[in-house]
C-alpha cells in the first residue's frame, strides 16, 4: 500500500490537522503516517491554547516513521516556530519524495498556529517543496501582497514561487472559489464558493494533493483532483459542535457503497413483491424505490427503469433497477426522508376498497388524501407529498400508507412507505396476503 506522511499538528475536535489528513488518506486509499509538531486545545469555535512539541521530538518521529515505511509523499502543516521548520527540513530535504508544504498559520475557526513572521519560518523549507498551497490569508502573510481579485492572487503566486518552490496554488476559498496554479505558467481550478462548513478544508485539500503526488500523478494534475476532492467534503460537512461545520472526507466514500446496497436491497425487495397479488399492481405499473441516507435529488434515488407491471397474472420489473429512474416516486421518498431520515423506501399499488381493509386489519396508520379537490388537476405522486406535509404538521407523523388519486378519472393509487426496499415489500406482502 502506498504510504505518506504528514507533519502537523493535532486538532482535538477532530476536524482539522493531523486528523483531517489522516482521514483524507484513508479515503483515497493510502497509508497515512502522521509526525505530530503540536498538540492544540481546540474546537469549532476556535484554539483554546497549544504545546508546541520539541524539535527534537519532531524529528524522532519522521526518522522513525522513514526507517520502516517507504514514504512517497510528504505534507507539512502546523510548524509554529522557526525552529521546528528547520529540524523538519534538515531531515525531509534529503528524501527523494515529493514535500508538500500547507503553510498553516490559523485555524479555519479562529486562532493563531504560527508564530513569528512566515516568511522565517518557511525560508529553508519552501526551497525544496514540489508544491506550496497557501490560502488567501496566507498567500497574503507570505508575498505581503494584499488579495482582493484573481490578479492579486496570481501576484501574490509569483512572490510565493520565487521563494523557491516548483509549484504553488493559491487556494480561493476566501475569496471566489477559484484556485491559481502557478509553476512558470497559470492555470485556473475553476469552483464556487459553497455554503457549507469548512473547518478542515485546507487541510483536506492539501492531503488530497500528497495522496494524488504519491500515487505518481503530476502537481498539476494532483490539485485538480484534490479540488474536486474537497469540494465534496465541503458539499458533504457536518455540524457536530456550535461553529463552523467540518467537513467530510468519506461522506462519498460512504455514498458510494451505499448506492450500491440500495440497489441490492431493491432487487431483494423485487423478488418479495413477485410473489403478491397482481392485482395490486396498476393497469400503469408500478415501482419500488429507495434512497440513500444523504439523498436530495432524483438521481439519489433507485428505482425500477421501467416500472413493474403485471404480465397474464405474473409481475415483473421492466428494466435493470437503476438511480434516478422514477421522478414520480423520487418525489415521494425525498419527501418523507425530509420529516423522517430512516424512511428511505415506497411503493405505489392499486388503491382499491380491499387494500383499504387491509391495511386497516393490520393496524397501518394512513393518509386519505383527494388530489381531485385539492389540486384540481392530476400531478403524479404530488397528492402523496402533499399528504407527508400535511400529516407532519397535524402532528401525526408519517403514515404508512397514503391513498391517493379519489375522485379523478386517473387509476386511484396507494403509496406504501417504509425503511427499506425490503421493508415496504413485506409490507405490501402482508396487504396481499390479507385481501387473498
Amino acid at each position: 500500500m502506498i504510504a505518506v506522511m504528514t507533519i502537523a499538528g493535532s486538532d482535538s475536535g477532530g476536524g482539522a490537522g493531523i486528523q483531517a489528513d489522516v482521514r483524507t488518506f484513508a479515503a483515497l486509499g493510502v497509508h497515512g503516517t502522521s509526525v505530530l509538531t503540536a498538540i492544540t486545545a481546540q474546537n469549532t469555535l476556535g484554539v483554546v491554547d497549544a504545546l508546541n512539541l520539541p524539535p527534537e521530538v519532531v524529528v524522532a518521529q519522521i526518522n522513525a516513521v522513514l526507517s520502516d515505511i517507504d514514504i512517497r509523499c510528504a505534507k507539512t502543516g502546523m510548524l509554529s516556530t522557526v525552529e521546528t521548520a528547520d529540524a523538519v527540513v534538515e531531515v525531509i530535504s534529503q528524501c527523494d519524495f515529493p514535500i508538500l508544504v500547507d503553510p498553516v498559520m490559523e485555524a479555519e475557526a479562529g486562532g493563531k498556529l504560527m508564530t513569528g513572521r512566515p516568511k522565517d519560518v518557511l525560508a529553508r523549507l519552501l526551497p525544496h517543496a514540489a508544491v506550496v498551497t497557501p490560502n488567501i490569508r496566507e498567500a497574503e502573510a507570505i508575498s505581503g501582497i494584499l488579495i482582493q481579485n484573481l490578479k492579486d492572487m496570481k501576484r501574490a503566486a509569483c512572490e510565493i514561487f520565487a521563494l523557491g518552490p516548483k509549484a504553488v496554488v493559491v487556494t480561493g476559498g476566501h475569496l471566489s472559489g477559484t484556485d491559481v496554479f502557478y509553476d512558470g505558467d497559470f492555470e485556473l481550478l475553476h469552483g464556487k464558493l459553497i455554503k457549507a462548513g469548512t473547518h478542515g478544508a485546507g487541510d483536506t485539500f492539501s492531503a488530497a494533493t500528497a495522496a494524488f503526488l504519491a500515487k505518481g500523478h503530476s502537481v498539476s494534475r494532483s490539485a485538480s483532483m484534490a479540488k474536486a476532492f474537497v469540494t465534496k467534503a465541503i458539499k458533504n460537512s457536518e455540524r457536530v459542535g456550535s461553529g463552523s461545520g467540518v467537513v467530510n472526507q468519506v461522506a462519498a466514500t460512504l455514498d458510494t457503497a451505499e448506492r450500491y446496497l440500495t440497489l441490492l436491497d431493491v432487487e431483494a425487495g423485487l423478488r418479495t413483491i413477485k410473489a403478491i397479488n397482481s392485482n395490486l399492481i396498476p393497469e400503469r405499473g408500478s415501482n419500488l424505490a429507495m434512497a440513500i441516507s444523504r439523498a436530495k435529488k432524483v438521481a439519489d434515488v433507485a428505482a425500477v427503469k421501467g416500472r413493474i407491471v403485471k404480465v397474464r397474472g405474473t409481475i415483473k420489473p421492466v428494466g435493470c433497477v437503476a438511480f434516478g429512474a422514477s421522478r414520480t416516486m423520487a418525489r415521494v421518498v425525498l419527501t418523507a426522508l425530509r420529516y423522517d431520515p430512516t424512511l428511505k423506501s415506497a411503493m405505489n399499488v392499486r388503491r382499491s376498497d380491499e387494500v383499504i381493509d387491509a391495511c386497516q386489519e393490520l393496524k397501518l396508520t394512513t393518509e386519505d388524501f383527494d388530489r381531485a379537490d385539492e389540486l384540481g388537476r392530476a400531478i403524479d405522486g404530488l397528492e402523496t407529498t402533499r399528504a407527508i406535509e400535511s400529516s407532519m404538521k397535524r402532528g401525526a407523523g408519517i403514515p404508512d400508507v397514503i391513498f391517493g388519486l379519489k375522485g379523478t378519472s386517473k387509476e386511484p393509487m396507494a403509496f406504501i412507505l417504509g425503511h427499506s426496499a425490503q421493508h415496504v415489500a413485506k409490507k405490501v406482502a402482508k396487504i396481499s396476503s390479507t385481501i387473498i
